[in-house]
């Protein structure tokens, strides 16, 4: 067994070249050149941020790489494959309207708003990679995995919220935006925001129905995304 997280860590880090290849054709497609400083800076940060992300959550939860390294399984749920496509759509929109923005001029953001677009994006990027690395049931899409002993986590950022990675992915997404100096882009991260509280919704209601002791873990653990608000 002890070979098998090993095998979907070379895996994570051939996917991790798919993405940044993906990004590259993005963002400077869009842009229309290469010299576009904003656009390097973002990709290394992305990089380096990645990285790490994928060794300590490899040292810490192993097993997540095997959870995530399909985009579905045998129960996911319907709804949730349209919305991970989606947001995946909206995800990718916002480098190409971010790219389009730094060749046509549409916005200039702010010197500040680009140093709070890191700040948020290293925030956000943090928050996902501790869910991921203390629950070892974050799987791409929702379904209950009675397969892997699906159970409730309550531990880490899932003591204060029960969502984490869900308003980190938020934080993330917005920090894209304003590193990449676009205030454009951020009507396509608006649409995956408003997508993922949807999301949040529909899985929320999913485990208390279908998840033993979730709804109990609700009832202590209120709030969904931020406390006190939601």
């Amino acid at each position: 067994m002890a070979d098998i997280p090993r095998a979907e860590l070379m895996r994570a880090f051939l996917a991790l070249i798919v993405t940044i290849i993906i990004m590259g054709v993005g963002l400077f497609g869009a842009a229309g050149r290469l010299d576009w400083a904003l656009g390097w800076w973002f990709m290394a940060a992305f990089i380096v941020l990645t990285v790490v992300a994928i060794v300590w959550i490899w040292r810490l939860n192993p097993d997540i790489f095997v959870a995530r390294n399909r985009l579905t399984r045998q129960g996911s749920k319907g709804w949730d494959v349209v919305l991970v496509i989606l947001l995946l759509a909206c995800y990718l929109a916002t480098l190409i309207v971010a790219g389009l923005d730094a060749r046509f001029g549409w916005s200039t953001a702010p010197g500040w708003a680009v140093a709070l677009g890191y700040v948020l994006f290293v925030v956000g990027y943090w928050g996902s990679g501790w869910a991921e690395a203390v629950n070892r049931h974050f799987e791409p899409t929702v379904r209950i995995q009675s397969d892997r002993g699906h159970q409730v986590i309550s531990t880490g950022p899932y003591a204060y919220v029960r969502h984490p990675g869900y308003i980190s992915a938020n934080l993330l997404t917005i920090g894209i935006a304003l590193a990449l100096g676009s205030l454009w882009a951020l009507l396509p991260v608006l649409i995956g925001i408003i997508l993922l509280a949807i999301r949040t919704s529909l899985e929320d209601a999913t485990l208390q129905r279908e998840l033993p002791g979730y709804a109990e873990f609700a009832q202590k653990t209120r709030f969904k995304w931020v406390p006190g608000v939601w």
